[in-house]
């Protein structure tokens, strides 16, 4: 048995020894093509995203919506907060530019490793922000319903009156806690799926990258 396991093992050794080793200059070029592919895709992405989320806005921000926000009160501020969100998935986008341009003129491998963790890191600040931007529209439109929406304001007058105000309101934060965060959730789920599968094989192109340097 150990015999066989020994020719075996000779055997294999001999086809590796046949196969053609790939160098440095061969495996940079692709491994650089392939990155770059990746941080174009991830760039794409956010720019559909954006559309998409910008037209859904639009759609819903007919004038009856816009009455029933100032009924809220809650008008200015998500006109403040629709500015700064906007204006920061625009940074976002260009940051996914910069980085692909930077890895297309890449001319080492060690730069290619660092832009490649600037890419990384860079969609990970952007699935975090809009995580936290999702969560600040959540809160202030459940303020602006419980407190000022005509049925929100019956739930809580009917409330009052039976005397259990404390109650309700625990039970008002428990369930708005647990509803924030099953969609926090569900959010997270899909940047992970769309940009978790890219960022797997740009950390693949990285430890490959790694394994030249050594």
């Amino acid at each position: 048995m150990l015999d066989e396991l020994e020719l075996l093992k000779k055997d294999w050794q001999k086809r590796e020894a046949d196969l053609p080793k790939l160098s440095y200059e061969q495996i940079y070029p692709m491994t650089k093509k392939k990155s770059s592919s990746i941080v174009k895709w991830i760039f794409y992405i956010s720019i559909i995203e954006f559309v998409f989320w910008a037209g859904i806005n639009i759609i819903f921000s007919g004038p009856e919506t816009m009455e029933e926000l100032k009924a809220m009160h809650i008008h200015k501020v998500i006109m403040v907060l629709n500015v700064i969100n906007y204006a920061i998935i625009l940074y976002f986008i260009y940051k996914f530019y910069t980085n692909y341009k930077k890895i297309s003129f890449t001319d080492s491998s060690r730069n290619l490793m660092k832009t490649i963790l600037k890419v990384k890191r860079t969609v990970t600040q952007y699935v975090w922000f809009n995580l936290i931007i999702f969560t600040t529209y959540l809160i202030i439109n459940m303020y602006g319903v419980l407190l000022y929406g005509p049925e929100g304001q019956k739930i809580v007058e009917a409330a009052s009156q039976d005397g259990n105000s404390m109650a309700f309101w625990a039970m008002v934060i428990g369930i708005s806690i647990v509803f924030t965060a099953v969609i926090l959730f569900l959010i997270w789920l899909f940047y992970k799926l769309l940009y978790g599968i890219l960022l797997k094989r740009l950390r693949k192109n990285y430890n490959e990258l790694k394994r030249l340097e050594v």
